[in-house]
């Protein structure tokens, strides 16, 4: 394991995806958004994904110049065609979007075809919740996970994340997939050659495993069963089917199919708190539910409840402090990539 810098990883990466034709400013984007899910904690999105998004830019599987416009809708509601953007990129684009929307009608949707993989969901709610607004991020991806007494994979894990502004040190913000855990995390777990508990998937012939290579090979299992699941309907339906872009079996995967466009739909919404109660008034509401949840008895030695998006901010500033950790295989492999691109590599704290 090495702790490393974050700063020092968003330039390499920046530099690293100028080498595959991206522009320095788009480069850059995409490197904050992989250190800022790492800092987070939420490593399953982060670092570890460098070299998969690089080398579908590399492959023009990604387009490196898009042509992003609103095609369908008005006023408070549109769908924008991302012409096969990154999708950190046509979602940044898109919440921006919603929230100028917001500003003038207090409320908006703004949904996307033609995307790729956008990362992690609580990037794009941030970004209402530092506009003082509540923020909404979804997405649709391949169909990964099965349900009950079904035989192969159903619908995509489809992760939203929610953000609301409490103004003070941290915001509310649920990230969640609709798989028992996100794909990534199994695929941390083959890097650190570790295993996973049964019950967060099963391979290819439906038995419950816990290595993480034939669960990633074999089917996610939704969260909450049927309920998850139907969730997970909802997001393909909102962002795939209601928009005119791909949904289930349509959507290509990065992994299973790196040298193709995705064709991932996502959906981003912006409300302004402001219409409806003022930010002092909301910051004492706020302060008083969190304080509600902590003071909830817990058994034994638990720990208290915590405040959703406490826990990653927290990962943050700790990792901003002492570094990112990262397993060696994921250290070496950016070592590698800097070796062969020469590239100078200096990413330790």
């Amino acid at each position: 394991m090495r702790l490393c810098d974050d700063k020092k990883i968003v330039a390499f990466i920046a530099d690293l995806y100028e080498k595959a034709g991206v522009d320095r400013e788009t480069a850059e984007l995409h490197g904050v958004g992989l250190v800022e899910a790492s800092l987070r904690g939420v490593d399953s999105h982060g670092i570890m994904r460098t070299a998969a998004y690089f080398e579908r830019y590399r492959k023009k599987a990604i387009n490196v110049k898009p042509d992003i416009k609103v095609v369908a809708g008005e006023k408070a509601f549109v769908v924008m065609d991302a012409d096969n953007a990154s999708g950190f990129v046509a979602s940044r684009y898109a919440m921006e979007h919603a929230i100028m929307l917001a500003r003038e009608y207090h409320i908006a949707a703004v949904c996307v075809k033609n995307s790729n993989h956008f990362g992690a969901a609580a990037l794009y709610a941030q970004m209402a919740v530092d506009a003082g607004m509540v923020g909404m991020a979804s997405t649709n991806v391949r169909p990964n996970i099965t349900a009950p007494g079904a035989k192969g994979r159903v619908v995509g894990n489809n992760p939203f994340a929610i953000g609301i502004p409490t103004y003070d040190d941290y915001p509310f913000m649920l990230d969640m997939a609709l798989s028992v855990v996100a794909g990534g995390k199994l695929k941390m777990a083959i890097r650190k050659g570790e295993k996973i508990p049964l019950g967060w998937a099963t391979d290819v012939e439906g038995n419950p495993t816990d290595d993480p290579k034939k669960g990633f090979d074999g089917y996610f299992l939704p969260v909450g069963g049927f309920k998850g699941l139907g969730i997970a309907y909802v997001i393909d339906m909102l962002c795939g089917v209601m928009t005119g872009g791909a949904f289930s079996d349509h959507i290509k995967s990065m992994y299973a199919e790196p040298d193709d466009p995705s064709g991932t739909c996502h959906m981003f919404i912006a409300v302004d708190c402001d219409a409806i109660i003022g930010k002092e008034e909301l910051r004492a509401r706020i302060a008083e539910y969190r304080q509600y949840i902590r003071s909830i008895p817990v058994v034994g030695d638990a720990p208290p409840l915590s405040f959703p998006g406490e826990i990653e901010e927290n990962c943050k500033r700790e990792r901003q402090k002492n570094g990112i950790p990262l397993p060696y295989s994921i250290y070496r492999e950016l070592e590698a990539y800097a070796e062969r691109y020469q590239i100078p590599f200096s990413i330790e704290k």
